[in-house]
């Protein structure tokens, strides 16, 4: 039988199943931007962009202005934050450093100018509009559906990467930076993209009380190295069982070294390159951590994960004759690992689903202080080919899933059902 994970720290994507209540809780002018799915909500932020040439162009190439005069969009815009949402949040019960940060640039250098505890709407004004302060949200997502920054700032400078920017949200006086190679002066309706790791530095054109603008983060822990950092432990899982010099003893008092020897960096080195050389041609590496962080750190749903929603699987058992279907694909993932439960050195691979369905939207990329956890359910392998029969997308019925007996079958359908992760037809 399945087992629930306990909680611990390039196919087509599917489109997300229709909620009429979602629909109709959105306002009118939200009718711009499309939030069927994932993709259909990215084509019709980007847009007139298409996606193709945004992917084969710009994408973490160079920056990106899309001006579009469009009084819809703007005032789609202008609806995500107001200042008079500010004081409706802070009634919520907003804190410094955790969920707000008061700063300001004086003289190229980021100072904070944070107070103790509760966050009080009134002060926040003072800072705002005395001081010209700027208002950062974290993870204001758990509020509303965007990133937002509520900032004094809005004409956009990038410069050459000639230094990093010592932390987030720090300003490097421009003689340090090099010469600026753009200047944008963003409007509302206007999008901005810049590659990673672009320097960048927002101003408020003179005349301008203050401005609003949304930030976008996106393909965090997503380069070669991190899938490099996150594959090679599995990899040297599989290769080892199977060469039995990976699991012969180091040198004796290798540890103790202060350098490491030549013979050792040599005998290392050699066992890079058969890894290399075992790792051409391989369907699947074991993730170990890449794809739990992202289900993880994932938002559910628009329209779930609110505190009170709950996914309701429906009334209809899936029965062996049923069709059945995968649903919400953007919020899950299949992988396959060591069985986490086992100790000894035989350990047994086991296929393991996770997903974001049950995420709270409230604590959303606050950490496991907050109370992060991982949702999901492990398999034994046996049951991968059937899984993988699923996750094509196509409706399929429960009798033809690969399994041996009826039992299996109807057990796997059952698990996934309870879970939502599948609907029946």
């Amino acid at each position: 039988m399945p087992k629930k994970v306990r909680p611990t720290g390039d196919e087509k994507e599917e489109e997300s199943v229709p909620c009429k209540q979602m629909k109709e809780d959105l306002p009118d002018i939200f009718s711009v931007l499309n939030f069927d799915s994932p993709s259909t909500f990215f084509e019709s932020l980007i847009s007139p962009i298409k996606v193709e040439t945004f992917f084969k162009e710009f994408w973490e190439q160079k920056p990106l202005l899309i001006q579009r005069d469009d009084p819809s969009l703007a005032a789609c815009y202008r609806s995500l934050f107001s200042l008079s949402d500010l004081k409706k949040l802070c009634s919520q019960g907003l804190y410094y450093g955790r969920d707000v940060n008061v700063c300001r640039c004086i003289s190229g250098k980021k100072k904070v100018l944070n107070k103790d505890g509760r966050a009080q709407y009134l002060q926040l004004r003072k800072d705002f509009d005395q001081k010209r302060a700027t208002i950062q949200f974290h993870q204001p997502q758990r509020f509303k559906v965007f990133i937002l920054q509520l900032e004094g700032k809005k004409h956009w400078r990038l410069y050459s990467p000639t230094v990093p920017l010592a932390q987030e949200y720090s300003v490097e006086p421009e003689e340090r930076i090099g010469t600026p190679t753009h200047d944008f002066l963003l409007k509302p309706g206007d999008l901005l993209y810049f590659p990673r790791g672009t320097i960048h530095q927002a101003d408020t054109p003179s005349g301008l009380a203050h401005s609003i603008h949304l930030t976008i983060s996106t393909y965090q822990n997503n380069s070669w190295g991190d899938c490099l950092l996150d594959s090679i432990s599995g990899l040297v899982f599989d290769i080892a069982k199977e060469d039995v010099a990976f699991r012969t003893g180091m040198p004796r008092r290798m540890l103790m070294n202060v350098e490491t020897p030549d013979d050792v960096t040599r005998k290392l080195s050699g066992f890079l390159r058969t890894l290399a050389d075992q790792l051409e041609g391989r369907k699947e590496l074991l993730s170990s951590d890449m794809k739990k962080d992202f289900i993880m750190h994932r938002l559910p749903p628009f329209y779930v994960g609110n505190g009170t929603d709950t996914m309701d699987p429906g009334e209809k058992l899936p029965m062996l004759d049923n069709m059945i279907r995968l649903q919400f694909k953007d919020h899950i993932v299949l992988t396959v690992g060591p069985d986490q439960n086992q100790s000894d050195e035989a350990q047994q691979k086991m296929v393991y689903i996770y997903h974001s369905l049950k995420n709270v939207r409230q604590t959303h990329m606050m950490g496991q202080e907050a109370g992060a956890e991982i949702y999901g359910l492990r398999f034994p392998l046996s049951h991968v080919d059937a899984l993988k029969q699923i996750w094509c997308g196509s409706p399929i019925r429960v009798k033809d899933l690969k399994l041996n007996t009826d039992e299996e079958k109807q057990n796997l359908a059952l698990s996934l059902w309870t879970e939502s992760l599948i609907q029946v037809l």
